[in-house]
């Protein structure tokens, strides 16, 4: 701080003070602010060693999201969308983190995750919090494509680890967690590991707790409308696992799914359509 301009350092106390909503400025907001011009928030990012204000960004944003409580969600959401149309301006950011998440997949770590998946003893999956909302969605296509997918459900830590008991050498643990990042699964994660299970972190950054844990790292972006977690780019990558994972095992759900079209026929399961009466 002491070597740095007037300008500079009240930006850098800005940030020091207000984190939380300086993690989310552009660089002429930021500007406004503390009353300097915009080229001087650029020349502070150069002086940090960043390419630019965006990578300067990026890199707080990506610290303090995991930090950030529910008051300060709707604080910053609501300094965002301002004024703006919410249905598109939700929507359009949601797009936006599919087309980065498209952009930015390791393919080579995709596809050693399908192979592990498919080699694996037994599958775990778990994710607390929003995240279960995820792992519920994967468990569901793992347990009809699987004989041996084994969804992670606890109330507590010591329930968690109960579960993972047998976890082994052999078997492949999926945890999922986008900030806030659930200690549970890092624990649980952590864990498995420790055991000698192959496990794939599907989370937000390199910077997540679970991704220093993992052999195998999915990274889908997500961000924050309000208090909720927008997942939608991290669905869609889940989504593409299961279709990897099914069209290797194309006979398997060929097989599968014709005995449940019967199932589901003789017991009703789903309303038919006023054209298929």
């Amino acid at each position: 701080m002491p070597s740095f301009s007037k300008g500079q350092r009240a930006i850098g106390q800005f940030i020091l003070d207000s984190y939380d909503k300086a993690a989310f400025m552009t660089a002429s907001r930021l500007g406004q602010t503390v009353h300097v011009s915009e080229s001087t928030v650029v020349r502070f990012a150069a002086e940090l060693g960043y390419d630019g204000y965006p990578g300067m960004q990026k890199a707080l944003q990506e610290m303090v999201r995991s930090r950030l409580t529910s008051v300060q969600r709707i604080e910053i959401a609501d300094g965002r969308l301002g004024n703006q149309e919410i249905l598109s301006t939700v929507m359009q950011a949601d797009i936006e983190k599919i087309r980065m998440t498209l952009e930015e997949t390791d393919r080579e770590s995709f596809y050693r995750a399908v192979e592990a998946i498919l080699s694996a003893h037994r599958i775990y999956v778990l994710g607390a919090r929003s995240a279960s909302a995820l792992a519920d969605f994967l468990c569901y296509y793992f347990e009809l494509i699987f004989d041996n997918t084994i969804p992670v459900h606890a109330t507590s830590s010591s329930e968690t680890f109960e579960q993972l008991l047998r976890v082994g050498e052999e078997d492949v643990v999926i945890g999922i967690s986008f900030p806030r990042y659930s200690s549970r699964t890092v624990k649980a994660m952590r864990f498995a590991r420790e055991r000698g299970a192959r496990v794939i972190a599907i989370t937000d950054s390199e910077a997540s707790p679970l991704a220093e844990i993992a052999t195998e790292k999915l990274l889908a972006k997500s961000d924050m409308a309000s208090f909720v977690d927008s997942l939608v780019a991290p669905l869609s990558l889940i989504n593409a696992l299961i279709v990897a994972v099914g069209r290797r095992r194309k006979r398997d759900i060929e097989r599968i799914f014709s005995d449940l079209e019967q199932i589901w026929s003789e017991h009703g399961v789903y309303e038919q359509a006023e054209d298929e009466k």
